[in-house]
């Protein structure tokens, strides 16, 4: 496996693992206990048929009427009725609880991811999660349905039918089962492969997502650098290597299942040569052999199972160590054990000699930044690559930071709950996400139950609410995937109203307004200016004129608040904002 860091754990641990399977088998106990009861019972009477058939044999040999052929038969037809009624009965409920382990599996998939950070989710990629819930859990799926029942059926049908056959002749049996030592120790040799290469398939199908995934949700710009056949051949070479790691995985298959056939086989030729000659000699009856032929077709199954078990069992537990991996992740950021009482605002954020590093990087992006955001509106400026959406990360709770580094109203963040803390800020990142639903679910994203009147509220306050009633369903059009129907400006204004909606005492705006026209961002500034008071907000931009409004303004550079003041003072002190001013208004005289 990839190295994903130390959030991240690796390698094979098969107990811990299936203790994802004992929870479930003891939340459906009940379901399991009358199940294998019925595949017990469907055994029992496929092993009780072949006495019949002796008896009906034996009779025949001995001149009986068809009266008693009859009778054997109508007892086999009766079984047979029986053994279909508790097989369906088995399937419901052995099957059902396969589907019930993959559904809750998914599930606890999903609710850990949503607890994971930034930091636990570094060097995962989407297309690996959705591998891990798609292809891995089908896998697991099969091994807890098809591959324990056909284990347990195959285990009690071979100790059921040896007892049977061991009943009618003990040395006939010990013969028949001569071949099974060289079906075990070949398993036994090629599980440890058949796992190393089925973990191999596992990460090719990962890769292989991710790519589709990162084709499709890209797709108009893979359109726009006329990357199609680029990408189509990189979608090739992962779909050849894919197909490439299951034929090495499928040799190893493709041996344990015919070399089960094999041995099965071997025992029958076995069985007839000794077994004919106990008849001729009438050590045994007639009977007794065909009754022991049947047993061993019977103990056929099993002994062609146990190739095909190993084979589900192995990728059952290759993708159910997977996942255990993905849920044995945790969150950097913890809360302490006695969260402190959330501080009331007006708030005051303070950061103090903050040094951070993005995981896996090793130069910092901010460098003993330190910065100090009280009620009313900050501008913050800085050339690209300066820190500025780190910061708003970090702010935001995005990632963990030192003890004392942090602190609201002099509390440091980390004596607060996460999520008590993150229930204060409204954020609005550089890249606003919007979900393939309605303008309105996309605005109330925050606040679900936000009534008509303060969704329009918030939209009015970003400038487009006329621009949504203008669409087909006004509030109710569905804007497709990331807001694909909509232009840039119209998507930011969405994600700055949803922010908007929630009216908390922090805002933080990453240069959300970057696609927006100048006289529609007069009249969201206005608004701003508005909803700002007696709210700590910060607002980033690379446009000077959104921020002359700003109670103060900061220069950052370098990862570092470099310069503080008002507009005149930093046009006569400070270079970059400066040299930035000089070049925007000279843009904006010659338009």
């Amino acid at each position: 496996m990839k190295d994903r860091g130390p959030n991240h754990p690796q390698g094979w641990d098969g107990k811990n693992a299936l203790r994802l399977l004992k929870l479930s088998a003891g939340r459906y106990a009940w379901r399991l206990a009358v199940g294998f009861l019925c595949l017990a019972l469907v055994d029992i009477l496929q092993l009780w048929i072949p006495r019949v058939m002796k008896h009906a044999v034996d009779g025949v040999s001995t001149g009986a009427d068809t009266a008693l052929l009859a009778a054997r038969s109508a007892q086999i037809v009766g079984l047979a009725l029986l053994i279909a009624v508790l097989r369906y009965f088995w399937r419901w409920f052995l099957l059902g609880f396969s589907r019930l382990v993959e559904r809750d599996i998914r599930q606890d998939m999903v609710n850990h991811v949503l607890t994971l950070d930034r930091t636990a989710l570094h060097g995962r990629t989407t297309g690996d999660i959705l591998a891990l819930s798609g292809n891995d859990l089908a896998s697991v799926q099969l091994a807890a349905g098809m591959g324990l029942v056909a284990f347990v059926d195959a285990v009690f049908m071979s100790v059921a039918a040896l007892a049977f056959m061991a009943a009618l002749d003990g040395a006939l049996t010990a013969i028949a089962v001569a071949p099974l030592p060289f079906l075990a120790v070949l398993t036994r040799t090629l599980s440890a492969r058949l796992h190393r290469r089925f973990v191999q398939v596992q990460e090719k199908f990962s890769e292989l997502t991710e790519c589709a995934r990162t084709t499709l949700a890209s797709i108009r710009l893979f359109k726009a650098y006329n990357q199609e056949e680029a990408q189509t051949a990189r979608f090739d070479a992962l779909g050849r290597s894919y197909v490439h790691h299951n034929l090495r995985a499928a040799m190893v298959q493709g041996t344990l299942f015919p070399f089960a056939g094999l041995v099965g086989n071997a025992s029958v030729v076995l069985v007839l040569y000794f077994g004919g000659r106990l008849v001729m000699e009438k050590t045994i009856s007639p009977g007794d052999f065909v009754a022991f032929i049947a047993y061993l077709h019977l103990l056929t199954w099993p002994m062609m199972a146990f190739g095909w078990v190993a084979n589900l069992f192995q990728r059952g537990l290759t993708s159910l160590n997977r996942i255990h991996d993905l849920l044995s992740d945790r969150p950097s950021l913890q809360d302490p054990s006695r969260p402190a009482p959330v501080p009331s605002p007006p708030l005051t954020l303070r950061l103090h000699e903050c040094t951070f590093t993005y995981p896996g990087m090793e130069r910092p992006v901010l460098r003993r930044c330190s910065i100090a955001l009280e009620p009313g509106i900050t501008g913050l400026v800085g050339p690209t690559g300066s820190g500025k959406s780190t910061l708003c990360q970090l702010l935001t709770r995005l990632y963990p930071i030192p003890d004392g580094t942090y602190t609201v109203n002099g509390m440091d963040v980390n004596r607060l709950g996460v999520a008590d803390l993150r229930s204060l800020i409204a954020y609005v990142p550089q890249d606003g996400v919007l979900f393939s639903d309605t303008i309105a679910a996309n605005i109330a994203f925050g606040k679900p139950d936000a009534g008509e009147a303060e969704i329009v509220a918030a939209a009015r306050a970003t400038a487009i609410h006329e621009e949504i009633l203008a669409m087909e369903n006004g509030y109710e059009t569905r804007i497709g995937e990331k807001g694909v129907r909509l232009s840039g400006g119209q998507r930011q204004r969405i994600a700055l109203a949803r922010a908007l909606l929630l009216d908390r005492p922090i805002l933080i705006i990453d240069d959300g307004l970057s696609a927006v026209d100048t006289e529609t961002e007069q009249i969201i500034l206005s608004h701003l200016a508005e909803y700002g008071r007696g709210k700590t907000c910060l607002i980033i931009s690379h446009r000077i004129a959104q921020l002359l409004d700003a109670h103060r303004l900061l220069v950052m550079e370098d990862g570092r608040i470099v310069d503080a003041g008002s507009h005149r003072e930093l046009l006569e002190r400070n270079a970059f904002y400066r040299t930035i001013h000089e070049h925007q208004t000279r843009t904006l005289c010659a338009r």
